[in-house]
């Protein structure tokens, strides 16, 4: 078989997830609300933190349950066209959010996105991740902190549960994220990262 057509299916799985994850909900629901332009906004950041501090606290859960799902769909929907090749839909479905052609590649910090990742390839494994975030908002109540920690969990838990087909690619992940993150972790050293619900990120 000619090794353009080898190539064929695992281009597509990841221009299918990059597509599906470079739609900028959070622009297009703040837009779509007369809230104006989120990446004027706060930090200026896309994601459902930055649309909390619009004051539209549906407007954040909607961002949040589409930035997840455009990842899960990312991977069904891969699964069904090319099997076998959900891991790339689910790294270009994350690039995809953090860096949207549409936006000039500004995009979000990927852990909505990541999360609805990590529920489609494994559920378990989302479960944990899920945990850890929900979990560490409600306590210490700084996002950046709540985001990271469950972005790491997720390799880790699916070392736990024997995925090992999956550590790699969560692994670096993660990594984007915890980059993504580099003035929140700033901002953390210098103790004056904001607790959600305050203005700044």
């Amino acid at each position: 078989m000619p090794t353009q057509i080898l190539w064929m299916a695992p281009a597509a799985a990841l221009l299918i997830g990059y597509l599906l994850g470079s739609i900028p909900f959070g622009v297009i629901l703040t837009r779509a609300a007369g809230a104006g332009d989120l990446r004027q906004i706060g930090s200026g950041n896309i994601g459902a933190t930055n649309v909390l501090r619009t004051g539209r606290k549906g407007l954040a859960a909607a961002t949040l349950l589409l930035d997840a799902l455009k990842g899960a769909v990312a991977i069904w929907l891969v699964s069904r066209l090319f099997p076998g090749d959900e891991q790339l839909a689910a790294a270009g479905a994350f690039i995809g959010h953090c860096f949207p052609i549409w936006l000039r590649f500004r995009g979000g910090k990927g852990v909505a996105t990541l999360m609805g990742i990590v529920l489609a390839l494994y559920w378990p494994i989302g479960l944990v991740f899920a945990a850890v975030w929900l979990g560490l908002l409600a306590t210490v109540r700084i996002s950046s902190v709540a985001g990271m920690a469950a972005a790491v969990s997720a390799p880790v838990a699916a070392a736990a549960f024997g995925r090992f087909d999956l550590v790699a690619l969560l692994i670096g992940l993660a990594l984007i994220v915890v980059w993504k993150h580099g003035a929140n972790i700033e901002r953390l050293l210098a103790g004056t990262e904001p607790k959600v619900g305050r203005k700044g990120e």
